[in-house]
């Protein structure tokens, strides 16, 4: 039986593919244990001058259950190797001095943790603050230099953040949680009702000062104007903000007072919907982004501190990350085709250029009027710092080596691009592997790999996933289905309402793409694999086909009406997404549910979940798990304790490991 929905491959539209043959690669065939020696790079940050980045390592513990993060300097230049700047093996972030002599490090050390100062001269670092009440979120340098600007979680009835250990420790409550709001739960935790507001620590008095939080609302994204004298943020300060309404609103501190003792607040009247990513353009005026609705498209916008306010962009086709301004102009990183690249927009001319990344995924983006600095990476280069001089941006310096031995190991393959099209000319962007070692006149199995989302997009970035399926002896395919970004905002719309169709059909487009454009690859060997929405797609697929000789789904969604009440989406998001209540819009629920059609279900399935996953609860891979035994599958559950949804990405290093090993191991047991 071949899949039930009807679907016409007439109107493939080959973009770039080519049918190599089979060589030799150089280099060894990648392990899931490879991941143990990888080196990770994160949080970047430039110099005031340019001359250096700060950047935190990250290393994989002894024991593969975590990392060891330490602080390192780059010289942009070139010139001098990379120096490890801190040996604690606790520092996460950093942040420079704004005259480049200080770093500030949010560090594990001591009984709390907290933010210390490291003289870039040299020296041990320095206790600066640490909390016994509240945690602390983002943190910044005021422009003075004399100031820090802090984000703290407070609990409501807390005054303030206790910077003094109190002796007394209060232990008989029961160890309970409670939900009072549909915003009641977020991965991995559940949530109280404190509440994120906007502190000024005076470095010479020692002295903390709330700057928002009387407002009882949660407060974001805070940046200084150049000239310090103002703080813009956003705050979604609706009635109804823990029951999930769409709303965000762009506010301003006017400081009279260097210690943030008088500050004035003011609510710019920015349109209703959410308004997020303010960024000074000047001293008196703030660009940044809007949406009306969840699904509608996103705009850029300026507005000045007296309300004038403009549209600068009506429509965004590539959604900006890492916005910055420099010098009057906008740069951001975006999703584009496949990579992520570097932009740059005039709001004057109203012009944008692409500046570098094409084929590859740029991320981590810092910037000033000196340079750039991003962790570059595609499918056969591992993560790496680079630099790009704003006077020849397109002249990037790779900085960093940290991967390059295990790197020159690997015999690591190139993604072939293509795009297919259905017969109503909607056209999707797809990617093929080729099995590392290819034979000429030897057949080959195909693993159909399905990105999640739907939103999202996967391409040239580096995953081991993918170079581990094609060492092991799998070519592998993989589309960026309707639904995705990267691709505008018309794409990115055709999924809505229809989970279950145009991005089912659109990845078995693909499948019969390479099907049909590379003869060695065996059609009676197929494997199907995905996660999160991938997952979903997984579990949809084998209930319309039964060519796929097994399944691997992960962290997998089987039945959106118990999903509807069980995960962290409140229900007005759920509304949105589905068209209404399961109440208003049952059969739409229950009809793009796999679970419904489990009974049509023959092939063999692993499923992987965890825990602690409040986006797809564990329960969503349970009913599958019981569906299955109970119309006679072949069938097997892996749970992954104290693990969350995050776990291909973010997981314990061991339990990462353990589930690439799992996939493949599934596949093998069927591919005979």
């Amino acid at each position: 039986m071949k899949y039930m929905v009807s679907l016409s491959v007439a109107g493939l539209a080959l973009l770039s593919t080519s049918c190599v043959q089979g060589s030799e690669a150089e280099g060894r065939a990648i392990s899931a244990d490879d991941y143990y020696d990888m080196v990770q790079l994160s949080g970047p940050q430039l110099s005031p001058d340019g001359r250096h980045t700060a950047l935190i390592q990250r290393v994989v513990k002894g024991d593969k259950r975590g990392w060891h993060s330490n602080l390192w300097l780059v010289d942009n230049s070139g010139d001098e190797a990379p120096r490890q700047f801190t040996f604690s093996n606790v520092d996460y972030g950093v942040r420079w001095s704004p005259d480049g002599g200080t770093l500030l490090l949010n560090s594990g050390r001591g009984d709390n943790g907290g933010l210390y100062t490291l003289r870039l001269a040299g020296g041990e670092a320095r206790p600066l603050l640490s909390l016994e009440q509240g945690s602390i979120g983002d943190y910044q340098w005021a422009p003075d230099g004399e100031h820090v600007l802090l984000s703290i979680s407070l609990e409501p009835e807390v005054d303030g953040p206790r910077t003094e250990a109190d002796d007394e420790t209060d232990n008989d409550t029961a160890d309970v949680e409670e939900a009072r709001h549909a915003v009641y739960k977020a991965q991995g935790r559940y949530l109280d009702d404190s509440q994120q507001s906007l502190w000024l620590y005076s470095i010479a008095d020692d002295k903390l000062s709330p700057l928002t939080q009387q407002s009882g609302f949660d407060e974001g994204d805070a940046q200084f104007s150049p000239d310090g004298g103002h703080i813009a943020f956003t705050s979604n300060r609706d009635p109804e903000h823990r029951e999930g309404v769409y709303s965000q609103s762009l506010f301003v501190l006017a400081l009279d007072a260097a210690d943030g003792s008088e500050a004035l607040e003011a609510q710019l009247q920015t349109p209703s919907g959410v308004a997020r990513s303010p960024r000074w353009l000047d001293a008196n005026t703030l660009v940044y982004l809007h949406s009306a609705e969840p699904y509608a498209p996103t705009s850029l916008r300026s507005i000045t501190l007296d309300g004038n306010s403009e549209v600068l962009v009506e429509q965004l086709e590539l959604m900006p990350s890492n916005l910055e301004v420099v010098n009057g102009e906008l740069w951001f990183t975006a999703m584009n085709h496949g990579s992520t690249t570097l932009h740059r927009f005039d709001p004057q001319s109203g012009e944008f250029s692409t500046i570098a990344g094409e084929g590859y995924s740029l991320s981590q983006l810092s910037i000033n009027q000196h340079g750039a600095a991003y962790v570059k990476e595609n499918e056969q280069t591992l993560p790496e710092l680079y630099f790009n001089p704003l006077t020849d941006a397109a002249s990037a310096t790779r900085l960093t080596a940290f991967n390059q031995a295990l790197q020159d190991e690997l015999a690591l393959g190139a993604y072939q691009s293509f795009h297919v099209s259905d017969d109503a000319g909607f056209s999707a962007q797809g990617f093929f592997l080729e099995p590392l070692n290819r034979a000429d006149g030897e057949q080959y199995p195909l693993i159909l790999n399905i990105k999640g989302g739907p939103g999202g997009m996967w391409g040239h970035q580096f995953m081991q996933e993918m170079q581990l399926m094609a060492a092991r002896g799998y070519a592998v395919v993989f589309v960026n289905y309707r639904g995705s970004s990267g691709y505008g905002q018309d794409f990115s719309d055709q999924v809505r309402l229809d989970y279950g169709g145009a991005d089912y059909r659109d990845n078995m487009l693909a499948l019969e793409h390479v099907l049909d454009t590379y003869d060695w690859i065996d059609a009676d060997r197929l494997f199907v694999t995905g996660g999160s929405h991938g997952g979903f797609l997984t579990n949809w697929i084998t209930t319309q086909t039964d060519r796929f000789k097994a399944a691997v789904t992960q962290r997998s969604v089987s039945n959106w009406l118990s999903e509807a009440g069980t995960q962290a989406f409140p229900p007005a998001s759920m509304q949105v997404e589905f068209g209404g209540t399961i109440w208003q819009n049952y059969d739409y629920y229950w009809d793009r549910s796999p679970l419904k059609y489990a009974d049509r279900v023959t092939t063999p399935t692993l499923i992987i979940h965890s825990t602690d996953d409040h986006i797809t609860p564990i329960g969503q891979g349970e009913e599958w798990f019981y569906a299955l035994k109970a119309n006679g599958v072949d069938t097997e559950m892996a749970v992954f304790q104290n693990e969350g949804h995050g776990l291909s990405r973010n997981g314990a290093p061991i339990n990462l490991v353990e589930r690439l090993n799992r996939i493949i191991d599934w596949f093998d047991r069927y591919d005979d």
